[in-house]
């Protein structure tokens, strides 16, 4: 079908119309950013969760729901690639500027940067900071001071304002940035002005592991709201809801198949959802349809992160021998003694096993369970892939 027409959006947040569960984080959330504004002080949530399960999403979804029914407008800064405070704050400030455009509070915030904005793009619809780097650095050390004064003047339009600064990959590993965002903290605790400003930082635990290392006083600032997994029922209502909008039809047995295979993970409904589309030659997705989407989304999600992430990690041939055997019993879950048992492994095999398992989790290629010596597959998705690449392997030798 029209991939345009496609209701499924891989490796961009959810629109707001498909996002589902997550009840407990959005009030979490949204209670914070309403606090922040009724007492006029500084609030800080750390959002995190493993890759793909949905932290940019749940925190644009909080955004706009506090601009439409409390009146606290926000800006959603993906900072990927950025590792200075200057370029982060430039980010910041271009950010607010284009998502003021037709507010109320547009005029506050060109004022704010006084008005040293040109217009760009090929029909000048986006606009972009004209400030020299000697601007940009005044803005961001005397950020408490600035930032009271846009509050201020912003008090006008709303009740208060919240900044989502949104993977923080190359910041997380700055002294420079840890120390500013600790003396941010502490200068706004110390201010006499009202202050109703939110931030979330969105990134992984291992993230803010990072920034607490480069300055134990982190560790305090942060109210941590972590995003599990979608469960079986959140999945099917996010396919159901995402074939509805576009009368896409799907017997109960196809959507329990797409269900399982996301295992929880948002990103993997969408490649999934998305792959299906691709594939299906009419609203009517059947088994076939199902089937070629699920094996296209498993090479998909094979080549964004299985690839990088995890063979790229397996240097070892014995290593990946191993993993191709698992890959071929086609099942999720085995304990090591069905994998001694049952595999047929080498002796060079069985002498690096432990070792192979001990990588493997470290990886996120395997995971274990309560149960002890039980191990699996992340997902039914991870395993097809696994299997995909085993048969390319057997083809190529």
């Amino acid at each position: 079908m029209d991939i345009e027409s496609s209701p499924f959006s891989p490796g961009v947040p959810v629109p707001f119309e498909f996002f589902v569960g997550r009840n407990g984080e959005v009030e979490h959330l949204r209670g914070l950013a309403q606090a922040s504004a009724g007492q006029t002080r500084l609030k800080i949530a750390f959002i995190s969760g493993e890759r793909g399960i949905g932290k940019s999403s749940i925190a644009d979804v909080v955004r706009i729901l506090l601009d439409r029914e409390h009146n606290i407008v926000g800006c959603h800064t993906l900072l990927g690639g950025v590792n200075a405070l200057d370029e982060m704050m430039k980010k910041i400030l271009n950010e607010l500027v284009n998502e003021s455009i037709k507010t109320p509070w547009h005029q506050t915030i060109r004022n704010f940067v006084d008005n040293k904005i040109k217009k760009v793009g090929a029909f000048g619809l986006s606009l972009e900071l004209n400030l020299g780097d000697d601007e940009i650095s005044s803005i961001t050390e005397h950020f408490v001071t600035n930032m009271t004064g846009l509050l201020e003047a912003l008090n006008r339009h709303a009740k208060g304002l919240l900044l989502i600064l949104d993977d923080i990959n190359g910041l997380a590993s700055s002294t420079q940035f840890a120390h500013w965002l600790k003396s941010t903290v502490d200068k706004f605790a110390l201010a006499k002005s009202p202050i109703p400003l939110c931030i979330f930082i969105v990134g992984l635990e291992e993230r803010r592991q990072e920034m607490i290392a480069n300055n134990p006083s982190i560790a305090r600032i942060f109210d941590i709201v972590d995003i599990s997994r979608w469960s079986d029922a959140e999945a099917r209502e996010f396919y159901e809801r995402a074939f509805d909008s576009t009368k896409a039809r799907i017997e109960t047995e196809q959507l329990n198949r797409l269900v399982s295979f996301t295992g929880g993970h948002p990103v993997l409904a969408h490649e999934i959802g998305h792959a299906i589309w691709r594939a299906a030659p009419t609203l009517e997705l059947d088994e076939e349809a199902v089937s070629d989407g699920i094996f296209d989304a498993a090479d998909v999600v094979g080549t964004k992160w299985i690839e990088p992430q995890i063979f790229r990690g397996i240097q070892n041939d014995t290593y990946r021998s191993i993993l191709r055997k698992l890959a071929d019993k086609r099942r999720l879950l085995f304990t090591r003694k069905e994998i001694i048992d049952n595999l047929g492994l080498s002796n060079g095999e069985l002498n690096v096993l432990d070792s192979f398992l001990k990588r493997m989790r470290q990886l996120g290629a395997l995971t274990t369970t309560q149960n002890r010596g039980e191990y699996k597959f992340p997902n039914f998705l991870y395993s097809l892939y696994f299997l995909i690449e085993s048969t390319r392997a057997k083809r190529s030798a």
